[in-house]
């Protein structure tokens, strides 16, 4: 069972940026869709973005403009790139991983966290 493993945690300040990545040891990525989450503390997990095999994303209305999310299939990474992060950015992120019939692979990792303080 594939096991992710997310990191990049920090704390910066509103306006700053962060670079999220994941990786997966001992398992390599195909090309089906991958994405991101995050969970802020008394709310569900939302789906932030996601990216396919060819590289198109998608984006959370949230985040469209401020967030990219990349794949690197030389490095079997999947990498978030924060920028301009507001305090409702705070939270845990995870990154997933999909069949090629579009449902989620395998359990959560332990996250990532993200704090954006004022």
């Amino acid at each position: 069972q594939v096991h992710l493993v997310e990191s990049g945690r920090g704390q910066v300040q509103t306006g700053g940026s962060l670079t999220l990545s994941c990786g997966a040891p001992g398992y390599i990525f195909g090309s089906c869709s991958m994405g991101w989450f995050r969970q802020a503390e008394g709310n569900e997990r939302e789906k932030v973005a996601t990216i396919n095999g060819d590289g198109e994303a998608s984006y959370g209305d949230s985040v469209q403009g401020r967030f990219t999310i990349a794949r690197d299939p030389t490095k079997n990474n999947l990498t978030l790139h924060m920028t301009n992060l507001k305090i409702e950015d705070t939270g845990m992120y995870y990154c997933a991983l999909y069949s090629c019939h579009g449902e989620l692979v395998g359990s959560w990792g332990q996250g990532t966290l993200v704090i954006v303080s004022s």
